[in-house]
């Protein structure tokens, strides 16, 4: 039956519950083989087609692995005072531990891409996930500050950043025409993740202590795995996920690892592309500031004596307003009337994140700290539903893979610096009001920025869409002059010089 509907050039179809569980069951026996990783690769397979109905399970997948990677890190404020009791540590010292986390988690794109090219993203979620279970699981035993930066820090990190980045890239080639939508679905379970890894946080930290929360913090990430086996390859009319191998004379080990990472790290899009170039040095410098409040909100109001489980209350209500929010920020910014201009959607959601840290430094009482909430998560609504989408729409994205791992390792800097920072900030000071000064004033002079780049940027192509149809007119002027010699009335020698005028 397979062979005649293929000899038809029909695609067969299954019930929806035998293909989840085709999907599902296939990843695992592949890895039984070893070569099958390389089989899937090279062998003919049946794929998907894109805006199918098995695009939304894609996105469901997608949706939970994204609360899974991203919305971890905003729990890890509940366990600083136990990090710094048991190792004895500074603010600046323990806040390594989530910024080498974040950071491995932007900085693993090009490694990522990589993955993502040679075994597709179905392998690549499915090892993050493993690789996030090995780094929680590993972390529970730490006894040292680097032990831990080194387990749950860089090990787990990078396993997020495969789930994540792949899940990513595989739901950009499931989606074409309604892209933005999906992209605000899945990014709401960063909120749904944000609302819960708090509260589970809380509750296990109380029973079994930090050390027994990471343990099985370790069998949660593996649900990354179930979510990376049913992201099955898809075809594409334009592009290939896995493009045949270029044959080319041997060359030197060195040369082939540069060309490699110029492949893989787009810096042709960040030379030649200005939109992208200024849109990642805009989000580089956001992210100076962007993370502070998520680590230090909770200490903050603890510091400020606020209840412990009122603090943890704080992180869960900035994420569970952002599951309806980043939705319908996504379903405004997908119309087609706003299509040229989500990316001052984006800047105006940068202007009011960082405006509302402010209200922290008027008063730390747990009313005024709800209200605080409240407005960062509108504003956090609309960085994290349009972020990447604005990405999207600056590259192509047949460059997307490589564009992200660049974006990403750029990001990574910043999310790498700002923590501790923040934490010798805090050490020197002794007062938390500075860090949310910090925090807006990157935030604020960040969309000042990119607001006048892109804005700039606007009016020089409408100048040169311009000046191209003046060219266009002048040389069909000049055509219908050449077939046609009868002598020109005057009007039309007047038309010609206003033009060249202008």
């Amino acid at each position: 039956m397979w062979q005649v509907a293929r000899r038809k050039g029909k695609q067969p179809r299954l019930p929806l519950a035998w293909e989840l569980l085709t999907g599902l069951l296939t990843p695992f026996f592949l890895l039984l083989d070893p070569r099958g990783l390389l089989q899937e690769r090279r062998m003919p397979q049946f794929q998907e087609q894109a805006e199918s109905r098995w695009s939304w399970v894609v996105l469901l997948a997608t949706l939970v692995t994204q609360g899974l990677t991203l919305g971890f890190p905003t729990c890890i404020g509940i366990f600083f005072a136990d990090l710094q009791h048991d190792f004895q540590a500074s603010n600046s010292e323990t806040s390594w531990f989530p910024s080498i986390m974040i950071s491995v988690l932007h900085a693993g794109g090009p490694i990522c891409s990589i993955l993502v090219e040679y075994f597709g993203c179905r392998v690549t979620v499915m090892l993050g996930g493993v690789l996030a279970s090995l780094g929680m699981v590993a972390s529970s035993f730490s006894y040292s500050l680097s032990q831990l930066y080194i387990t749950a820090g860089f090990i787990t990190g990078l396993g997020m950043s495969f789930s994540f980045q792949g899940g990513i890239t595989a739901l950009g080639h499931y989606f074409s025409y309604h892209r933005t939508q999906a992209n605000a679905l899945a990014s709401a379970g960063v909120s749904i993740g944000t609302t819960l890894w708090p509260l589970l946080s809380r509750y296990l930290l109380e029973v079994f202590g930090w050390r027994g929360t990471f343990l099985i913090f370790g069998g949660v990430f593996l649900h990354c795995c179930i979510c990376g086996a049913v992201m099955r390859p898809v075809s594409l009319k334009t592009e290939s996920i896995y493009p045949p191998p270029n044959k080319v004379p041997a060359q030197g080990c060195l040369l082939t690892c540069a060309q490699a990472l110029r492949r893989r790290l787009a810096f042709d899009v960040f030379l030649q592309n200005q939109g992208y170039r200024f849109y990642t040095l805009g989000i580089v410098w956001m992210l100076m500031g962007f993370t502070v409040p998520h680590i230090f909100l909770v200490p903050f109001a603890l510091s400020h004596n606020v209840e412990e489980d009122k603090a943890a209350w704080l992180i869960s209500i900035i994420g569970f307003s952002n599951i309806f929010l980043r939705p319908m920020t996504g379903v405004v910014a997908g119309w087609s009337i706003f299509a040229g201009h989500r990316v001052y959607f984006f800047i105006l959601a940068i202007l009011l994140n960082g405006l509302s840290n402010l209200i922290c430094v008027i008063s730390a009482d747990f009313s005024v700290l709800v209200f605080y909430c409240l407005v960062y998560s509108i504003s956090m609504s609309g960085i994290g539903a349009l972020m990447f989408q604005v990405l999207m729409d600056i590259v192509p994205m047949d460059r997307f893979s490589s564009a992200l791992g660049l974006f990403t390792i750029l990001e990574s800097i910043p999310v790498l610096i700002s923590p501790p920072l923040a934490g010798l900030l805090l050490d020197t000071t002794g007062k938390y009001s500075y860090l949310f000064y910090m925090s807006s004033f990157f935030l604020i002079s960040a969309a000042l920025f990119l607001g006048l780049s892109f804005f700039t940027l606007k009016k020089k192509e409408k100048m040169m869409d311009r000046a191209k149809e003046i060219i266009a007119l002048e040389n069909d002027l000049s055509l219908r002059s050449i077939e046609d010699p009868v002598p020109q009335p005057p009007q039309a020698v007047t038309y010609v010089t206003y033009v060249t005028s202008v």
